[in-house]
This record gives C-alpha cells, sequence and structure tokens, in this order.
C-alpha cells in the first residue's frame, strides 16, 4: 500500500504532529490507574486539586469520572479522553474504565492511541483484567509503559514482580528505577539511566520537592539509609549483569517494556512517566485506511469514530461521537465527507476535553480527540476524510460474555425501549441483538454493562426494563456463501438466529458444543467471534 509523499508535508503539520503524544492507562480495578490518571493531570497543570474515589460517598470524584453509577462506586465505567500540554508536547489521555466488568469501550480507546500506561499493583502483581488488556494492546503491538504502584505498602519482591511481567504477560522487562525499600521503608527509587536516587518524603505534592542524590558509592546513602543501602548495591549490581536493557526499537515495536516503579497517591514517579512518554512513546504514526496507509502529517483531513456517549453534559441530551483524527489539520466550520454516508458534512462546535471542561475546539492534528454534536448521522468506525473514499481498519466487535433479554414492565414503553437500545447499542455501551419475535437480547463483557444499560433507560428514556438470563453461551457473527444458504440456515435455525445492531446475521449458541455440532453441519458457512465496526455481513 502506497503513503503519500513526505517531502509534500507542510512543516508546520509535521512539528505539530511530532509533538503529539495520545495514549492510555490500563490496569486491573484498584490498581491505582484513576489515581495516577489524576496525578498526571495535576503535573500537566490541567487541574490544580487531585480529588479521590476511594469512598463511595465521597464528595469529590475523578474527573474522568462522570456518570451517577461511577460516583456512587467509586469506579471509572466509561472511557474520557483529557488534553494537557507538557514538557512542550501536546498530552492526549484516553481514561479506560477501571472495573473488572469492563466493556468493549476499552477495546475501542485502545485502538485510538499510540501507546498505553500498563500500572500494576505491587502487592497483588498481574491480576486478570491486565492479561485481557495487553491482549487487545498486542493486537496493534502497541508500546507498552509499566508503572508498578503502591511501593508505600508492603509489596511483593521486585525481581519477582518482574518475572511475573514476563512470564504471564510474555513482554520482556527493562527496569529504568528501582525501589530502595517498601512499604514504611519506602525511601525512594534509583534511577539506573542516570545513576542517581530520587528520594521519597511522604507527603510531598510536587515531584520538583524530591531530593536527588547522584552516585550510588556516595556516603550520604549509607548515613540517609543505613539498612536499606546494602539491598539496593547488591540489586543494582544484579540488574547491570541480569536485566535486559532498555532498547527503544523493542519498545516501539511491542516487544519490551521499561518498568518504572513508584507510589502514585503521593506523586512519586508520575512525572517519571510523562517523562517517558516525552522522550520514548511515539508520536501518531500512519494508519490502515483499507485503500492505503494515511500518514498522519499529510495535507488531507481523515480520522475514525472510536466511541459514541450519548448525555455527557446531564443539562442537556447531547450525544458526542469521539473522534480521533488521523491526518491533516482540523479547522472549526471544515467541510468534510462522511465515506460511510457518502455525503458532505460541516464540522462546527467540536470540542476537546481539558480534565472536567469541555471546551470548543478551534485546532487540532494526527493524534488529538475531537468530540462532534452527534444527532445520529455517527457510527463507531465511521471514517471521515477530505473527499477520499477511507475506511479505517482494526475496530472490534468481540462476541459478548453475558447475555440477558430485555423485558420491559411497562409494555407501553416498547417504542422507548427499543429507541434506547438502538442508541445505546450504536454508542456501544452494550451490543443488542433482535430476535425473529421482535425481542431484544443484550449481550456484554461484564456484568456491570447491564446496570449501566438499565440506569441509562431509565435515566435518559424513562424505561424501566428488568433484565433476565438467556440461555445463550456465545454469540457468532455468519458470512454466507449465497442467498440460498442464508435462507436455509435462517429456517432451519430460526429460534437461534438473530441480527445485531447494523443488521448483521448472528448465531445464538446454547453451549460449545451446540456450537461446533451447527459449525460441523453446516461447513458452507462462516461462524465469526469478532467483526469490523461498520463491515456488512452476507
Amino acid at each position: 500500500m502506497n503513503t503519500a509523499d513526505s517531502s509534500a508535508f507542510p512543516p508546520e503539520l509535521l512539528r505539530d504532529v511530532a509533538r503529539r503524544r495520545t495514549f492510555a492507562i490500563i490496569s486491573h480495578p484498584d490498581a491505582g490507574k484513576t489515581t495516577l490518571t489524576e496525578k498526571l493531570l495535576l503535573f500537566g497543570g490541567a487541574i490544580q486539586l487531585a480529588g479521590t474515589v476511594k469512598a463511595r460517598k465521597s464528595s469529590r470524584h475523578a474527573t474522568s469520572d462522570w456518570m451517577e453509577v461511577e460516583k456512587e462506586r467509586g469506579i471509572s465505567v466509561t472511557s474520557s479522553v483529557m488534553q494537557f500540554e507538557y514538557g512542550g508536547h501536546t498530552i492526549n489521555l484516553l481514561d479506560t474504565p477501571g472495573h473488572q466488568d469492563f466493556s468493549e469501550d476499552t477495546y475501542r480507546v485502545l485502538t485510538a492511541v499510540d501507546a498505553a500506561v500498563m500500572v500494576i499493583d505491587a502487592a497483588k502483581g498481574v491480576e486478570a483484567q491486565t492479561i485481557k488488556l495487553l491482549e487487545v494492546c498486542r493486537l496493534r503491538n502497541t508500546p507498552i509503559i509499566t508503572f508498578i504502584n503502591k511501593l508505600d505498602r508492603e509489596v511483593k519482591n521486585p525481581f519477582d514482580l518482574l518475572a511475573e511481567i514476563e512470564d504471564v504477560l510474555k513482554i520482556e522487562c527493562a527496569p529504568i528505577t528501582w525501589p530502595l525499600g517498601s512499604g514504611k521503608a519506602f525511601h525512594g527509587v534509583w534511577h539506573l539511566l542516570h545513576q542517581h536516587l530520587l528520594r521519597f518524603a511522604a507527603g510531598e505534592e510536587t515531584r520538583s520537592q524530591a531530593e536527588i542524590i547522584a552516585g550510588l558509592d556516595n556516603a550520604q546513602l549509607d548515613a540517609l539509609f543505613p539498612l536499606e543501602i546494602g539491598q539496593l548495591r547488591d540489586d543494582v549490581e544484579l540488574l547491570s549483569g541480569a536485566a535486559n536493557p532498555f532498547s527503544l526499537d523493542d519498545f516501539l515495536a511491542g516487544r519490551q517494556t521499561p518498568v518504572f516503579f513508584g507510589s502514585g497517591i503521593n506523586n512519586f514517579g508520575v512525572q517519571e512517566i510523562l517523562q517517558a512518554l516525552i522522550d520514548w512513546a511515539p508520536p501518531p504514526q500512519p494508519r490502515d485506511a483499507g485503500a492505503r496507509f494515511v500518514a498522519p502529517a499529510e495535507a488531507p483531513f481523515t480520522g475514525f469514530v472510536f466511541k459514541i456517549q450519548a448525555n455527557m453534559d446531564p443539562r442537556h441530551r447531547d450525544r458526542i461521537a469521539f473522534f480521533r483524527i488521523c491526518s491533516g489539520r482540523y479547522s472549526s466550520g471544515m467541510k468534510v465527507k462522511h465515506v460511510r454516508a457518502n455525503r458532505e458534512i460541516k464540522l462546527a462546535n467540536a470540542l476537546t476535553f481539558m480534565a472536567n471542561e469541555r471546551v470548543h475546539k478551534e485546532d487540532g492534528v494526527a493524534g488529538d480527540i475531537i468530540g462532534i454534536h452527534n444527532h445520529g448521522q455517527f457510527q463507531i468506525g465511521d471514517t471521515l476524510s477530505e473527499g477520499e473514499a477511507l475506511g479505517f481498519r482494526g475496530i472490534p466487535y468481540f462476541s459478548p460474555e453475558l447475555f440477558r433479554a430485555a423485558r420491559l414492565r411497562d409494555p407501553l414503553k416498547a417504542k422507548q425501549l427499543q429507541k434506547g437500545l438502538q442508541e445505546l447499542g450504536e454508542e456501544g455501551a452494550i451490543q443488542v441483538f433482535t430476535l425473529d419475535d421482535g425481542s431484544f437480547l443484550l449481550g456484554a463483557v461484564g456484568q456491570l454493562q447491564f446496570e449501566v444499560v438499565a440506569q441509562r433507560l431509565k435515566d435518559e428514556y424513562k424505561v424501566d426494563a428488568i433484565f433476565e438470563n438467556a440461555d445463550i453461551h456465545t454469540a457468532r457473527w455468519l458470512t454466507f456463501p449465497d442467498e440460498g444458504s442464508r435462507k436455509n440456515f435462517e429456517r432451519e435455525q430460526f429460534s437461534r438466529f438473530a441480527r445485531d445492531v447494523d443488521g448483521n446475521p448472528v448465531y445464538l449458541a446454547s453451549s460449545r458444543y451446540n456450537l461446533d455440532v451447527t459449525m460441523e453441519k453446516w461447513p458452507q458457512v462462516q461462524f465469526h467471534a469478532t467483526r469490523e465496526h461498520g463491515e456488512k455481513l452476507a
């Protein structure tokens, strides 16, 4: 595939793209993701006060948590984006759900970033959701920076943590900082590249107050930390011979992760993460747009919708399409082609998100995320361009793991239920399947998605629905060799046949055995565990 000639790239656009860093934070619940998000915003100057989400009744919540259920539980359910300036760069931080019942929102957000920060609880090590999220990152070889958090508590041996990351996540570790003590005896981290100690003092509000002590043989270290310094020297000597040296090429290829230790709640180690993002994380990269690869600094404007969120402002029933710019420059009021709809639209009043503030966006380049007011014209995966028929790849639907049948308490609300589920399905909050009898089946990755949908149906559509267990093990999207095969399959399997929100045919299997038998009986039919957003199946 061809890309645009780099010699023709506008110099100002090249400069602005090179300044962009767009990343997401991924973690298992309670590893400290939301705290790290706040502290990154704090150091970036985007907020002046870091709230907490520890208590259910806390009066303050993370700037990225806005839905009522998030405030009640102290968890991130939705994904939002925050932009701030740091070190001469424009940082786009995409927050992801941190609850174990995370939704496909997380998968989609990871298609819109150029790097990720993986947060690991130093006391618990690698946990289940971290494994899932890294698998999604691996689909695109996304570069990963690792932050091992909560060193101010009693933790696992740091060598054991590195071995666990390598064994379980199958990614090589290159330690950049190394802890001096842990728990109440945590005194800071030794920077293996800079050869100095960053001294930790509990309660510091900014990293600029941290003391730097150069040289591992410095007598000051013996005077300050007589009980711990011997272990640190032994560790550093062992690391010099046994640890993987940091390789920028391996990091950018997704094969190696630089590892930092710290304590997010105490602001310790946060600035090193920001610096690593600036120094090592890639700026926006070329992207597969079907017909060709699109280079980020080429002049024509392109990008794709990766998320749709309704009612971000409870005072207005608004829907926002989150749009990743892939090339060119956004300007307010510009006209672009909506490729799927094959029509021209005007991009007016687009938004960007500065922490918890929504700001009208006047300018944007590749890597930036803009919010476009959506009145039903956008779907996840939609491409906008300046006339070229492109379609960005790699925004997947995954087969749900849980299924529920939707039943109304008030049968007179059927139209409202249909509208609500259609919009929530298009938004990606839940997968919605319509059966032959007109009833709805909901599919989700985690139980919490059903709770979120139930709340939003009640609050936004005035629909009180009950979600009942369904006799479904898994779903598979179908493609047929011809129309006759489709009709025969639908007639014979009518009780297990459904359509998704885009009208694609789906088989609902009652068990793994049922799926295997059906696939064996219909060898000419293809059964798919995933499909691309916007993809129309025969």
